[in-house]
């Protein structure tokens, strides 16, 4: 094992991630600042493949409490609201970073103000976009500043473990596997950000590339550090559904087609969601993803099983111009999203759970941060769509502002527990020394487990039943071998590794989803179909327990509005309540 000193380690390339370094070096430039990507820096991560845009209160009549209001009203008052309420004011500074400090270029409208469209849920047109291509734009030039920077990188390297101090004081560092010559590598750091992602890739159908598999959830889980709202499983309406074979089939079609009017139709070209609903396809996604999964239940389907999305109607030529990239994208797979129908399906796209987090991005173990899709709280029980590119760049820099003043005022790195670090290097090992076995087609029995029991709509006896399929592939992973061989790019290990993540993370959200019996945003039970009082909002605790998982409750706090309240006008608060109710 190779041992490796830096003072503030950030794990994650995303936004939060690169906007953390970037802060991080800013705050503290006598500080060493190192960043560790499972992948390659700019060509990995969820950020980039952002279609849709950036939610920021810019444009006249809207304000950050209406841009709050519609979060909470959004999230069915879960989220923690000083969170929200920081993702909310502090966009505005955020997004005028992008552009002058970042280099970000994004669509304008012919005054030369930002172009902002209109996404479900929310009461006004505040989604900042580049085409619907904005992920790679922020992405791209995040890279740039961070390559021209004096900022250690270490690329392919997979985190597996967070690794205490042997005093009990914090976190001592990281463990990781250079995935190029498969050796251990040991970092130590005053101040980690654990800034993976989420990536809810154990459905049959998801938007993450595959190797996002709730790394870094599994990880927290391991160290003891609560999860909350650890049910709260996103699922985005419109993936595409390609037929058999293609590995396009779950990515996504931003909500933006939606807002600019598309039309969902049925197996029958019946447009349905008006019959669900009078927001109709502007819905909030909770509600469309159930809409259309009733439609797939009562068998009014497209050839390949989900339905339809027109844009047709909007003119051929003028949805080629806004939405290039997924007329591309839609082509790639035999589709013809400007004069022709999509099949679209339901697809995991967002996890709002996450570890439990200040506004500072602080958690309860010292040394240790969390930013962006790891951390929960900030959407509680559903996420706006353009909140999430917010939410990574708003904490991701806010993290590293932290982190760098906390550097610089901590002590000597902290020694790590050499009994747990060596117990971690005994885990990663365990399929290398086992029969090699199909480990794909035990991800395939996991995928399809959580989308027939724990997916879009609930009930305790499927989620039991899903429960025990979970355990089962655990099971069976755990007598289930790797190819010994060279370890260097040895993906099938890497393949074992991701899979025991998702097993773990699995189990959570299915036992989190039991116990809350009430139906809340993106957590919808048939059995329990009452959203539950209000004034009595609680969020779920997930933690280890022994071999199993302990999960409890936790009141919401109404720090800044109650339900029944807002901070709106008298002329504004109608259109938001509404969305409330």
């Amino acid at each position: 094992m190779e041992r490796h000193d830096t003072d503030i380690l950030i794990i994650g390339s995303g936004g939060a991630g690169l906007f953390a370094a970037l802060h991080a070096l800013q705050t503290a430039p006598d500080q060493k600042v190192t960043l560790a990507v499972k992948g390659l820096i700019g060509k990995c991560g969820c950020t980039r493949m952002v279609q849709g845009g950036y939610n920021v209160a810019l444009g006249q009549g809207d304000s950050v409490e209406r841009h709050f209001m519609d979060t909470i009203a959004g999230g069915k008052w879960l989220p923690n609201q000083d969170m929200a309420w920081k993702l909310c004011e502090t966009a505005v500074t955020r997004v005028r970073e992008l552009e002058n400090e970042i280099g970000c270029f994004f669509d304008r409208n012919p005054d030369g103000s930002l172009h902002q469209k209109a996404f479900a849920g929310q009461t006004f047109d505040r989604t900042v976009h580049k085409g619907d291509l904005t992920g790679i734009e922020i992405i791209s030039r995040l890279m740039e500043q961070i390559l021209a920077r004096d900022i250690e990188r270490l690329e392919e390297h997979r985190a597996i473990a967070l690794i205490p101090a042997k005093d009990g004081s914090g976190l001592s560092g990281v463990l990781f596997i250079d995935i190029r010559t498969g050796l251990y590598r040991f970092v130590r750091a005053k101040a980690v950000l654990m800034a993976t992602g989420g990536g809810p890739t154990m459905y049959r159908y998801h938007t993450p590339s595959g190797d996002k598999t709730m790394d870094g959830l599994a990880m927290a889980l391991r160290a003891g550090l609560p999860l909350r709202d650890m049910e709260m499983v996103q699922f985005h309406p419109t993936g595409l559904l390609g037929g058999e074979g293609t590995k396009m089939t779950g990515t996504v079609l931003e909500e933006g087609l939606r807002g600019a009017g598309g039309h969902l139709l049925n197996g029958h070209d019946h447009r349905f969601m008006f019959d669900y609903d009078s927001k109709g396809e502007r819905a909030t996604r909770d509600v469309v993803s159930r809409s259309i999964y009733a439609e797939m239940r009562k068998n009014n389907i497209s050839p390949n099983g989900g339905v339809y999305i027109s844009m047709s109607h909007l003119g051929p030529e003028n949805v080629r111009a806004k939405f290039s990239g997924m007329v591309k994208r839609c082509a790639d797979s035999g589709f013809d999203l400007a004069a022709g129908k999509v099949e679209v399906v339901p697809t995991a796209h967002y996890f709002m759970g996450g570890v439990i987090v200040d506004p500072e991005t602080r958690t309860q173990m010292p040394g240790l941060y969390v930013a962006g899709e790891d951390a929960g709280g900030a959407h509680g029980a559903n996420r706006l769509g353009g909140n999430g590119v917010a939410n990574s760049t708003v904490f991701g820099g806010v993290a590293g502002e932290v982190m760098g003043r906390d550097a610089m005022r901590a002590g000597a790195l902290r020694e790590p527990d050499e009994v747990i670090l060596a117990s971690e290097v005994d885990r990663a090992q365990q399929p290398l020394s086992r029969k090699p076995g199909a480990i794909h087609e035990l991800r395939r029995e996991l995928m399809d487990a959580m989308w027939e029991d724990v997916g879009v709509m609930r009930t305790a006896e499927g989620m039991r039943r899903g429960l025990e399929r979970v355990k089962e592939v655990g099971r069976n992973l755990d007598d289930t071998g790797v190819s010994g061989g060279t370890l260097a790019f040895n993906l099938t290990w890497h393949d074992w590794l991701n899979l025991r993540s998702l097993v773990d993370i699995s189990k959570v959200i299915t036992q989190a989803a039991l116990w809350r019996e009430n139906s809340r945003g993106a957590h919808f039970r048939e059995d329990f179909p009452e959203q539950g009082d209000l004034e009595t909002s609680y969020f779920t605790v997930a933690r280890r327990a022994a071999d199993d998982t302990e999960v409890t409750r936790q009141p919401v706090e109404f720090t800044i509005v109650r339900p029944g309240q807002t901070l709106l006008r008298d002329d504004e608060a109608e259109t938001t309540l509404e969305a409330v109710r």
